[in-house]
């Protein structure tokens, strides 16, 4: 049997390892894959071919797309381009949606009248579920698969979009870091290990990162950082020097998260990582007032932190803009680390999101969805 030609499309470091996971599966379920696309370091190292890393270009918010069109449309056209020349069976498109939603439209129309028809894959729910849920109608009509990471989502598409095949394949932390033990709550470092997590985009750190280590002087702990790449851990340095002396690492976060007390992060996917590891985490989050004012205008949901959004409360304390102060993380993280009791509580609160996350194996269960989908449009082809 040929190989299966397959283009991933990932934009950030996040998408860049669940695209490895996804590809690993792929080969130990289908055989050999001929893998191509937009990624970053870690699909290269597995054997895509990738045309761009555009891992090392991810922005956040409305403006900061809007200020980078020019660039981002010349990556668009090339990839579009690619695609046309090497004309893969499937496309698997790795969250990201900003970009990777207007690319498979274009590539649909571009492809209307020809022969040429590949399966759309999304991994991982653009999440409509906060904002944008117009999107839904173009997801129905231009994917052929949605894979699903969290379990309400299949639910939501069902009742907006019925016609939409959607998988719900579990959480790949399930399989990441399985079977963990845990300290019991009450058993703290001395003193007490305070992990930083300002994000992994520059913009995050030069927003984040001085608040952090405001707040961080402010506490009675050894603060520990990590960075994905040496680039960020270099802003850092000459943005805030202090850093310098803390325990700063480039890469090896579920290492820190196994010996940290208490965490102040970025919102993002590394919140989801900290309630997996049962670690107190302080969430903040400054972005353009820009995308902050469009922000309060679209978004639906009363949380920012996925593990708050999952137990529909406020789990981790979370501030925003002008509510995101040294004073303010600083006095959160004091309470995790000052209070036994509300360490336990919280315990069993993210014993309770871990469990909604689904069971070990999410990587393979996408892979054979993938497959299904690729075996099935094969027998009805003519």
């Amino acid at each position: 049997m040929s190989a299966r030609r397959i283009m991933f499309m990932a934009g950030e470091t996040s998408g860049d390892m669940l695209a490895v996971e996804l590809l690993e599966a792929l080969r130990a379920e289908g055989g050999e894959v001929e893998a191509f696309g937009a990624g970053g370091p870690n699909m290269e190292t597995a054997g895509v071919d990738l045309a761009l890393d555009l891992t090392e270009h991810a922005v956040v918010g409305i403006w900061e797309a809007i200020r980078n069109y020019g660039k981002f449309k010349g990556f668009f056209d090339q990839l579009l381009d690619l695609a046309f020349e090497r004309k893969p069976e499937a496309i698997i498109c790795i969250d990201n949606p900003g970009f990777n939603l207007r690319f498979v439209r274009a590539l649909r129309q571009r492809a209307a009248g020809t022969d040429w028809r590949p399966r759309i894959i999304y991994y991982i729910s653009p999440q409509l579920w906060a904002w944008h849920s117009s999107r839904v109608h173009q997801i129905a009509r231009d994917v052929d698969l949605l894979l699903s990471i969290f379990p309400f989502e299949k639910e939501w598409y069902a009742k907006r979009a019925p016609g939409l095949p959607v998988e719900f394949v579990g959480h790949p932390l399930c399989d990441r870091y399985p079977d963990l033990e845990f300290r019991e709550p009450d058993e703290l470092h001395d003193p007490p290990r305070l992990l930083i997590l300002p994000g992994s985009r520059a913009k995050e750190i030069s927003r984040h990162l001085p608040t952090m280590a405001a707040a961080a002087r402010k506490l009675n702990a050894e603060p520990m950082i990590v960075f994905p790449n040496e680039s960020l851990a270099a802003q850092a340095r000459l943005l805030t020097p202090a850093v310098a002396d803390w325990d700063l690492r480039i890469g090896g976060l579920h290492e820190a998260l196994a010996e940290a007390d208490v965490a102040i992060a970025s919102s993002g996917t590394v919140t989801l990582e900290c309630a997996w590891f049962r670690v107190p985490t302080v969430v903040l989050y400054k972005t353009s007032w820009i995308t902050y004012l469009l922000g309060r205008l679209f978004v639906k949901i009363k949380h920012i932190a996925m593990p708050n959004v999952l137990a529909e409360r406020e789990v981790f304390p979370e501030f925003i803009q002008r509510a995101a102060t040294a004073k303010n993380l600083a006095r959160e993280a004091s309470h995790f680390m000052d209070d036994p009791a509300r360490r336990k509580t919280l315990r069993t609160d993210l014993n309770q999101i871990a469990q909604t996350l689904g069971q070990k194996g999410a990587a393979p269960r996408a892979a054979k969805a993938v497959l299904r989908l690729l075996e099935g449009a094969q027998h009805f082809r003519v």
